[in-house]
This record gives C-alpha cells, sequence and structure tokens, in this order.
C-alpha cells in the first residue's frame, strides 16, 4: 500500500486494486505553499494508455460490483465512514499541508466528507423507484434504478477531499465503478481517500486513481466509449469545453464551475452579523472556493458603518501557515494563483478604493510561502473587472447601491449564479430576493458558502450545467430509470396508443 504522508511522496496510481508506479518519466513537484522549501510530493503525469488500464479494469469490476446487493454496498461506505472518523486529524493536516488553507478550516472540509459519505452509505437502503398506476386492466407498471457503468471522476485542488467523495460515494452506492483523476497540486488527499476506500474492503478495479494533466489523461475520460458518465469541478473554460464533448458522445456529463457570489446587505440588516459572515465568507480558505463571498451589495445609508467595522476585522485577521495555531487564513494555493490575485489587485486600484490589503505579504513567516493579504475596495461599480470576473482569492469587492431594487439587479449582473446571500429583516424583501436571485443556492442571513450532506449543491447560469450534486440529486445523476411494464391479462393486447 502507498504512504500517503511521508515526505517528498512520489505519488502512485491505484489501478485495479494495486497501487502501481506510472511508467511516465514526467515528474513534477508539489511544495508546500506555505513553506516552500519543502517537497510534500512528486507526481507522475501519466499516460493516456495508463488512463485506458484503469477504465479496463473499472469495466471489467462492474459486473460485480453492480450484482452486490446496494445495502452490502452501503456496508463499504459505511466502513469508510468510520475509518474517516478515525483518521480525520491526520487527513485534515495532510490536506492543509498540501493545499495550504487553515487547519481549522481542513477539519471542517473533512468533516464534510464524513457527512456525505455517511449520508450515501444510508442511501443503499433508499435507491427507491415508484408503482404507477396503468391506464389498462391487469397491467402494472414501475421504475427501477440502474448504475450507468463506469464513470470518471475530476475534482479540483481547492477541495481535495470533500468534491472527490460526493462524486465517488454516491456513484459507488449506486453500483458504478469509477475512475478519479484529481488536480495534480493535492495528489496526497486524493492517495489518502483511495486508501480509506480500499482498507474498507472495496473489491479491485470499482475505484482506480490516475495522476496526471487533464490533456492527457483527463480527454481519456472524456472520450474512452467504455466510460458513461463523467463529473467534473472546475473552470469554466475546461467544463464548458468537456461538457460538449462528452454531448457528441453521448455521455451523462455534470460540471460545476465558477462563482461571483454577492452578499446583499440592507439598511435594516443586522450588520454586526453580516460583517462577520461576509468575513468568513471572503477570507476564509484564502478565497478560494466556488462559493466564496467576493461581492458585498450594500445599500449607502449603512455602508459607511459596515464597510468601518468590516476593514478594522479584516486587517486583524491572521495570516501563515494553516498548520500553526490561531492561523485564520493560509497562502494561495501556489505562485500561478498568487499571481493571479496580485494581478486582480493591480486591476481593483483602478476601479475602487483600497481600504485594506492588497499587496503579497513578506517578512520572515511569509517569504517562503505564496501569502496575500485580505484585500478590501469599496466605492466599486458592479460592471468593473473585479466585481464581474472570478479572482479565487481574498479580494472583497463592494458596491454601494440606493435601495432594494438597485440591489438586486447588481447581484444578478455578473454571467455565474452559484450561490449568494441576504442579510435583512424585511421578510418581504427577503422573499422577494429568494424568488428573484439568479442563483442556484440562496441564504437568508447566512453566508454564501457552506452545505449539507443530504441537501443538492449546484448552481444557475455559467456556474453549472448537468444535473445537481450531493443529497439525492446526486443519485439521479449517478443512476438511469428503467420503466418496466408488466401485463397479466394472459392475452394479446387488442390496441396500444404508441
Amino acid at each position: 500500500m502507498a504512504t500517503a504522508t511521508s515526505a517528498a511522496t512520489l505519488c502512485r496510481n491505484y489501478i485495479n486494486g494495486k497501487w502501481v508506479e506510472s511508467r511516465s518519466t514526467k515528474i513534477v513537484e508539489r511544495r508546500n505553499p506555505a513553506n516552500t522549501d519543502e517537497v510534500v510530493a512528486r507526481i507522475p503525469l501519466s499516460t493516456c494508455e495508463e488512463m485506458k488500464e484503469a477504465i479496463a479494469a473499472a469495466k471489467a469490476a462492474f459486473p460485480a460490483w453492480r450484482e452486490m446487493p446496494a445495502p452490502n454496498r452501503g456496508k463499504i461506505l459505511f466502513d469508510a465512514t468510520r475509518l474517516m472518523q478515525e483518521q480525520k486529524e491526520n487527513l485534515a493536516r495532510l490536506l492543509t499541508r498540501e493545499e495550504g488553507k487553515s487547519l481549522k478550516d481542513s477539519l471542517g472540509e473533512v468533516q464534510r466528507a464524513i457527512n456525505i459519505t455517511e449520508f450515501m452509505a444510508g442511501e443503499a437502503r433508499r435507491l427507491n423507484g415508484e408503482t404507477l398506476t396503468s391506464e389498462l386492466p391487469r397491467n402494472f407498471s414501475y421504475t427501477i434504478r440502474q448504475p450507468l457503468g463506469v464513470v470518471g471522476a475530476i475534482t479540483p485542488w481547492n477541495f481535495p477531499v470533500a468534491i472527490p467523495v460526493w462524486k465517488i460515494a454516491p456513484a459507488l452506492v449506486c453500483g458504478n465503478t469509477v475512475v478519479f483523476k484529481p488536480a495534480t497540486l493535492t495528489p496526497l488527499s486524493a492517495m489518502k481517500i483511495v486508501e480509506i476506500f480500499e482498507q474498507a474492503g472495496l473489491p479491485p478495479g470499482v475505484l482506480n486513481l490516475v495522476m496526471g494533466s487533464g490533456r492527457e489523461t483527463g480527454d481519456e475520460l472524456v472520450q474512452n466509449p467504455l466510460v458513461h458518465g463523467l463529473s467534473f469541478t472546475g473552470s469554466n473554460e475546461v467544463g464548458c469545453a468537456l461538457y460538449a464533448s462528452g454531448a457528441q458522445r453521448l455521455k451523462k456529463i455534470q460540471c460545476e464551475m465558477g462563482g461571483k457570489n454577492p452578499v446583499v446587505v440592507l439598511a435594516d440588516a443586522d450588520l454586526q452579523l453580516a460583517m462577520e459572515s461576509t468575513l468568513a465568507g471572503a477570507f476564509a480558505s484564502t478565497g478560494q472556493r466556488c462559493t466564496a463571498t467576493s461581492r458585498v451589495v450594500i445599500e449607502e445609508k449603512v455602508a459607511d458603518e459596515f464597510v468601518s467595522t468590516l476593514v478594522e476585522r479584516a486587517k486583524k485577521y491572521v495570516v501563515g501557515n494553516g498548520l500553526e495555531a490561531g492561523v485564520d487564513m493560509g497562502p494561495s494555493v501556489d505562485e500561478n494563483q498568487m499571481n493571479t490575485v496580485l494581478k486582480y489587485i493591480e486591476i481593483g486600484k483602478k476601479e475602487g478604493k483600497l481600504l485594506c490589503g492588497g499587496a503579497r505579504l513578506t517578512g520572515p513567516k511569509y517569504d517562503k510561502g505564496w501569502f496575500v493579504s485580505p484585500t478590501v475596495f469599496d466605492h466599486v461599480r458592479s460592471d468593473s473587472s473585479i466585481a464581474q470576473e472570478e479572482i479565487f482569492g481574498p479580494v472583497l469587492s463592494v458596491i454601494r447601491v440606493k435601495n432594494f431594487d438597485e440591489a438586486l439587479q447588481a447581484a444578478n449582473s455578473v454571467r455565474y449564479g452559484l450561490s449568494s446571500s441576504i442579510y435583512s429583516t424585511d421578510s418581504n424583501k427577503i422573499f422577494e430576493f429568494v424568488d428573484k436571485i439568479e442563483t442556484g443556492m440562496t441564504h437568508v442571513n447566512s453566508p454564501t458558502v457552506g452545505g449539507e450532506a443530504h441537501v443538492p449543491f449546484g448552481g444557475a447560469k455559467d456556474s453549472s450545467v448537468g444535473p445537481r450534486e450531493v443529497g439525492h440529486a446526486a443519485i439521479d445523476f449517478y443512476t438511469d430509470t428503467k420503466i418496466v411494464y408488466i401485463d397479466y391479462t394472459g392475452r394479446k393486447r387488442e390496441s396500444s396508443i404508441y
């Protein structure tokens, strides 16, 4: 078995129940984003042929896994839940070491993965169809759920435990076999997840792991005719291309992509509550999540009070190595992401008023990492670049409006539609906001971030395409519905509509 916690691990693929070294000679290093002197992993960029081998293993394992009674599949997931709980601290520390987020954020992510696995294990006894009344005498009709077959999971680096789990767990419960391609920036978390399922008793070939680039291994998952479904989380550019390619091959495709999520703060809101929630939504996980709060749309009459308190708290936000006690925010995941954030900050200096942050952090505590200070811009126009484009970093734009109607218009002015929230005590405006906000998820008097294991996750507009993830919606994606008609008249039917 591979050891996913030793220093500078040479990562391995997991194919047909065995940990195997890639045949690729292309190896990239993954360094700790808080301390780039530390090499935490060496990742092979696996070949297309290795991905084909993983797909073939999943195809061969599918018949037996499909035939296993669903409650027995659920028992394996319950064991995985227990193992994940027992290894929670170690898994969270591993996550922080390679991704950078604070330990408290990593612990929260692992707990969400535990909750999802537990929920999906229970769903193994609830893969229900429905019985339907026939319009014909002595006829019975009903539906059953059946697995798709081999499914692929392509996952990002920002939630390297929770997102893979919320794809893998429902796929397995439904009777599918899985080929998992994680982001190359977070290979150790991916290996540990697979190890846990392996320890839980998953048969060989049911879950396979292949490291590598999207262009080489990811494209094979989309194009291979043995793969019948694919779940992707990542950028809009990649997701749109993947969805189009999958559609040409009549694959079932699910893509979760970007977000530019607003918090709307009305004049009657609890400003302290709104400020604390905005702070956490904008800067926790270094702003590197698709549901992060990146815009505050606030009524002018309370904007000065809100912004001054927000900036005061943002300046006290503790930035550092996520494994150190008391740290609120870690580094950007890598140098490229840090440079993207810094680029948008420079754009923001021309589009708004910089109130705090706005630079790379320097000094003995920061010089070996990719740290950017929590940044707040005020007086930002809703059509400006920093208010329209996803930055994926600790940058918050404040947009001032005159009234609720302007607030709703500003909130809806972006191409994304993942999450949103409103802070108000006016029930009329709250319900109108819920009706008219163009997002797949919305929160009332709580942050744009967060979700629950049994509740669907997904967005509108350019944020998502395909069925929702998580909860019962995930079961819908990972199964096909078969309709069954039983005629017990014992004689030829005289006529039929079809």
